[in-house]
């Protein structure tokens, strides 16, 4: 969202809870007219079973916004710590969540 006034401050209350984190290593993300879905989840070698660990809900603008921005820090990422190296594009994975077909 614009902020129409530039000198405005935000306050961004951080809980000490939610600033530890939560470690994903999937993020199956889904979507509807109205809405993206963006499910977390930490997979376990050797574990046939995943759990959702947070479930993020997005208007699409929003989705745009987040999409730009981890774009951007992607790149000045890779200026400082050299280019991401991406897994093999054919590698399946592991177990079938039954789940739709997405893209993360």
């Amino acid at each position: 969202m614009e902020n129409k006034n530039p000198n405005q401050e935000i306050n961004i209350e951080l809980p000490e809870d939610v600033a530890e984190g939560t470690y994903s290593n999937l993020a199956i993300i889904t979507h509807s007219h109205t809405e993206f879905v963006v499910d977390f989840i930490r997979m376990m070698p050797g574990v046939p079973k995943a759990k959702v660990k947070s479930r993020i809900v997005l208007t699409p603008q929003h989705a745009k916004r987040l999409m730009r921005a981890l774009i951007d820090n992607v790149k000045k990422f890779e200026s400082m710590h050299g280019e991401i190296k991406d897994i093999d594009e054919g590698m399946a994975l592991p177990m079938n969540f039954g789940g739709p077909n997405a893209q993360a």
